[in-house]
């Protein structure tokens, strides 16, 4: 008997880097899913098929994990395939953690709830990569769109019907445990700037919160503009996503931003989709790649 599930990508919609340090993000789970299926197997040692080898680490750590933790010996087959690939910066590493516990508590019949499931893709992710929020994981999780604080502190749901963004992929990986360092060594130098910063964030966050809940994607558009100058202030921003940024709203669109650490993977701007077309062509005729996406999705699940 072999166990499928899914858990899907993620957006970062506000609050990129000031969510490290204990202020709120606004994070959406993206129809772009990482699949895992998981069998047992007759074997010494586990077995894992997965087509990128960065997910391999993130899969074995937390077979390792879950087999000390509820003391299981048998074997297991972990096989994985994406919908999207981990250069775009979607989060695959947090959608395979998360899938893989999933799948393995149902193969072994563990009842776990789903902070619990948060809890220890956190503990993966942070024993991995060393630093992180956890918001990626937090939207692989629950999914839909959420306003989430560092370590799962804060997990809301906004209920919210539409949130209509195009996506741009910048053509480069971004390296985010370099810029999330590279955060922090500005965050030592010059505290009381970054803090700074990081409260405006919050302000924006929350305003951003309030737009999105009653639909006043205007106010959305020009708090995403404003967390946009603020992440250029720290030094995370390329001229490749300012000029993907730029073009977005040279056409129409309500607001743009990186999403996530910065220094590549994607930037995201918020449309009335009457303008998509306008502002995906946009962005086409300065380089980068449109990545179609449906926002708001449904997160860990299982497959029939």
């Amino acid at each position: 008997m072999s166990i499928k599930v899914s858990a899907p990508g993620k957006l970062l919609l506000l609050g990129d880097h000031a969510v490290v340090y204990g202020y709120p993000c606004l994070v959406t789970a993206v129809d772009k899913r990482l699949y895992v299926e998981a069998e047992l197997i007759d074997a010494q040692e586990d077995e894992i098929i997965t087509p990128q080898v960065k997910e391999s680490r993130f899969v074995l750590e937390s077979i390792a994990y879950f087999k000390e933790k509820y003391q299981i010996e048998k074997s297991v087959r972990i096989k994985t395939k994406g919908d999207f690939s981990h250069h775009v910066g979607l989060g695959s590493s947090s959608a395979v953690t998360v899938a893989t516990f999933k799948a393995l508590s149902l193969l072994f019949q563990k009842e776990i709830t789903l902070k619990e499931l948060f809890e220890m893709s956190y503990h993966v992710n942070i024993i991995i990569q060393g630093v992180g929020s956890g918001f990626d994981i937090a939207a692989a999780t629950f999914g839909g769109t959420l306003e989430y604080v560092v370590g799962g502190k804060v997990i809301d749901a906004l209920h919210i019907s539409d949130l209509p963004l195009v996506v741009g992929y910048s053509g480069t990986k971004a390296d985010t445990p370099f810029y999330i360092r590279k955060v922090a060594e500005a965050f030592k130098s010059k505290k009381q700037e970054m803090e700074d910063i990081f409260k405006s964030m919050q302000v924006l966050v929350e305003r951003a919160k309030k737009g999105l809940l009653s639909h006043n994607l205007a106010t959305v558009g020009i708090c995403m503009n404003e967390n946009q100058k603020l992440l250029t202030k720290l030094g995370v921003s390329t001229p490749k996503l300012e000029s993907m940024i730029k073009a977005a709203i040279d056409v129409g669109a309500y607001g743009a931003k990186l999403s996530g650490a910065g220094g590549g993977d994607c930037m995201i701007a918020l449309v009335d989709n009457k303008k998509r077309n306008k502002v995906e062509h946009a962005i086409e005729q300065v380089g980068g790649e449109i990545i179609h996406v449906n926002v708001n999705t449904v997160g860990v699940t299982i497959e029939t």
